[in-house]
């Protein structure tokens, strides 16, 4: 079992972000990667959707042998890990957004939220935002149209800086000192969006408290792959190619493949 592979998917290549995390904690692992690049984003799609889509993303994982599973898309988590978790045995690792330690941070009382409208709507943001940050002003924005232009390669368009400058203004307005991104192809835009935030505020995502949480559940099942081997790292995307590419730059020596 050690040897098997991690599986990551996530409603296109924004979940990239997440494996860039696991792989330098986990560097050992094998992965099979899934881009459902096809049906993104997901954010719009109902709860029924969503769950089925994860399914058929779960399905194919299971049969590329994986031994975990990180579910790395908000959307998907809030949605569905709840019916994956219940009708598969194997672990699976979820991503919500970092809501938590935003509101025991923040020193203006305001903070931000970048996220998808499947994400905002779900009972699960909704449970933990009022859990943790009920005594703070938090601004809300759908990041509508974000995902398709990170889907088409488009990370530095005038319609992305149009967007953001769009929907960072209300937060701006409210004094937040911390944005929380609810969406794992969001990092991709932390450089443009340092540019149009003031310095005080902290941007914070969820990779590395995925990569943490990857860990200390194979050590606890005993999965750690401590083989010595180059591992075997394979994307898979029913979308272009060569959107992965640029966002994976040269850094990682992986396959591209078409499903």
């Amino acid at each position: 079992m050690n040897k098997q592979p991690i599986g990551v998917f996530d409603s296109g290549v924004g979940g990239t972000s997440i494996w860039k995390e696991i792989h330098k904690l986990l560097p050992n692992e094998n992965f099979v990667y899934l881009a459902d690049s096809m049906n993104a984003p997901y954010g719009p799609k109902g709860k029924e959707a969503i769950t089925q889509l994860s399914i058929k993303n779960t399905e194919l994982l299971l049969n590329k042998g994986c031994k975990l599973i990180v579910v790395a898309c908000n959307t998907a988590t809030t949605n569905a890990i709840d019916h994956l978790r219940t009708s598969y045995n194997i672990p699976f690792i979820g991503i919500e957004p970092a809501i938590k330690p935003a509101a025991l941070q923040t020193k203006t009382n305001a903070v931000g939220i970048l996220a998808t409208r499947g994400t905002l709507s779900s009972s699960l943001f909704s449970q933990t935002s009022e859990k943790f940050a009920n005594h703070i002003n938090v601004i809300e924005q759908i990041g509508e149209g974000l995902v398709p232009l990170i889907e088409s390669g488009k990370l530095y368009s005038k319609e992305m800086t149009g967007l953001l400058r769009q929907y960072l203004q209300p937060m701006v307005d409210n004094n937040i000192d911390y944005l929380v991104l609810g969406c794992s192809h969001y990092p991709y835009l932390i450089p443009q969006l340092k540019e149009l935030l003031p310095e005080q505020v902290t941007i914070i995502d969820s990779g590395e408290a995925v990569a943490r949480q990857t860990k200390a559940v194979l050590e606890q099942r005993d999965l750690l792959n401590l083989a010595s081997e180059t591992p075997s790292i394979q994307f898979y995307t029913n979308g272009d190619i060569e959107v992965l590419k640029l966002l994976l730059k040269k850094d990682f020596n992986v396959d591209y493949l078409n499903f």
